[in-house]
C-alpha cells in the first residue's frame, strides 16, 4: 500500500483516533504502519495474529471506550503489519525472499528507528506475540514491557505444524477459500461466537469473515511459513528485562501454550490473565477483560486512565477479582500475580 495522507476519525467521547497509513521501506522489504494519536507520547507498538491487521486483531479493543481512553491517553499507537497483511496491500512477488521470524524482528527496530523511537510498550496476538517476544529478547533496550494475547514460545509441535502444512496448502491451492476461512475463525474464536447449526455466528466473527476475503493468500502464506519455521526462545524468557502481562482465553488452541510462556517467566515481573469462554483474540471476543489488569500494569509505569473514564461498569474484572498482592503499593505493576477473570459477569 502506497503512503496515504488520508485520516480516519471515530468521535468516542472525544477521543481521538485520526490515524494514518505509512509504507516504509526496511532492509527486510517494505512494511505498513498506521500511527493513532500524539507522536509526542510514548509509543505503543502491535502486532497482529496470522492473516490479520490491525483492523481485524485490535478494533475490538480500540472501540471499547475505557480501553481506547487508557491506551490512547498514554500512548501513539503504531500498529505494525506483517509484510502484505495491510488493506488493500498487492500481492508480494514470489521471487521475494521468504523472511525469517528473525527478518521481522529485526524489521521492527527498522520502524522504531524510522519513527525516532527508543524504547516501547508492545502488544501482540498469538504470532504477533511471539514476533515481539523475539524483538524483546533481540534487543531488549527497545521494550518496556510486553502485553501478550495468547502468546506462543514454543517450536510449532506436531499438532501444530502438521495443522499449519495443512493450511498452507489450501493457501497455495485454493487461496482464502471457505475451508481456510473456518480454519483461521477456529484458530481466534470460541464456539460460542463461531456459532452452530441453532446459533448464528457472532458479529465479531462475520467482520472477521469478511476481511480475510480481502488478504491475499501468497502474503499470508509467507508469514504462515516464517511462524511455522520459529524456534524454541523458551530459554531466553528469564533473561527478559521487561514487565509482562499475558492473556490468554480459556478455550484459546494456545492456551497451554500461553501457561508454559507465564511459567517460564520471571514471577516477579509478569502476570498471567485467564479469560473464561473465550478464545484466542481476547482483544475483539472480550476486550473489557483486559481492561482492568492492563490499567494495574500501566500504574508501575506511572501511567493512568483520565479521571472522567474512571468507571467501568461492563468490564467483568472488578478489584474484588484480583488477588490482593496486585492491588498493594508496592506492586502496582512490579509484583504481578496470576489472575483470573469471572464467567458469571455479563460483559
Amino acid at each position: 500500500m502506497a503512503e496515504s495522507s488520508d485520516s480516519v476519525s471515530i468521535n468516542m467521547e472525544t477521543i481521538p483516533l485520526g490515524g494514518k497509513e505509512h509504507l516504509i521501506q526496511t532492509g527486510r522489504g517494505p512494511v505498513s504502519v498506521a500511527v493513532f494519536g500524539d507522536q509526542d507520547k510514548p509509543a505503543l507498538v502491535t502486532y497482529p495474529d496470522l492473516a490479520l491487521n490491525h483492523m481485524s486483531c485490535f478494533q475490538g479493543l480500540f472501540f471499547c471506550s475505557e480501553a481506547a481512553s487508557l491506551l490512547l491517553h498514554n500512548f501513539c499507537i503504531y500498529h505494525i503489519s506483517p509484510p502484505g497483511h495491510e488493506l488493500g496491500a498487492a500481492a508480494i512477488c514470489p521471487d521475494d525472499p521468504l523472511p525469517s521470524v528473525d527478518d521481522l524482528a529485526d524489521q521492527i527496530a527498522e520502524v522504531l528507528d524510522f519513527f525516532g523511537l527508543g524504547a516501547v510498550m508492545c502488544m501482540g496476538v498469538t504470532a504477533g506475540a511471539y514476533i515481539l517476544t523475539l524483538f524483546a529478547l533481540k534487543y531488549r533496550d527497545r521494550v518496556l514491557g510486553l502485553i501478550l494475547v495468547s502468546p506462543v514460545c514454543k517450536a510449532p509441535s506436531w499438532t501444530e505444524w502438521f495443522y499449519n502444512k495443512v493450511m498452507s496448502n489450501l493457501l497455495y491451492f485454493y487461496g482464502m477459500c471457505g475451508v481456510l476461512k473456518e480454519c483461521l475463525l477456529l484458530r481466534y474464536f470460541s464456539k460460542e461466537v463461531r456459532g452452530s447449526a441453532q446459533v448464528p455466528e457472532s458479529d465479531i466473527v462475520q467482520a472477521c469473515r469478511r476481511l480475510l476475503d480481502e488478504m491475499q493468500s501468497t502474503n499470508v502464506l509467507r508469514f504462515l511459513q516464517a511462524i511455522n519455521g520459529r524456534p524454541d526462545i523458551t530459554q531466553g524468557l528469564k533473561k527478559l528485562q521487561c514487565r509482562t502481562l499475558i492473556f490468554v482465553g480459556e478455550n484459546s488452541l494456545f492456551h497451554s501454550e500461553a501457561l508454559h510462556m507465564a511459567l517460564k517467566l520471571d514471577r516477579r515481573y509478569s502476570a498471567l490473565v485467564e479469560v473464561q469462554s473465550c478464545g484466542s483474540m481476547v482483544t475483539e471476543e472480550q476486550p473489557h477483560a483486559m481492561l482492568i489488569p492492563m490499567e494495574y500494569f500501566l500504574m508501575g509505569y506511572g501511567l493512568y486512565r483520565p479521571c472522567q473514564f474512571s468507571d467501568s461498569p461492563r468490564s467483568p474484572l472488578s478489584p474484588s477479582c484480583i488477588s490482593p498482592e496486585l492491588l498493594s503499593p508496592e506492586s502496582m505493576g512490579l509484583k504481578l500475580k496470576p489472575i483470573k477473570t469471572r464467567a458469571s459477569l455479563p460483559i
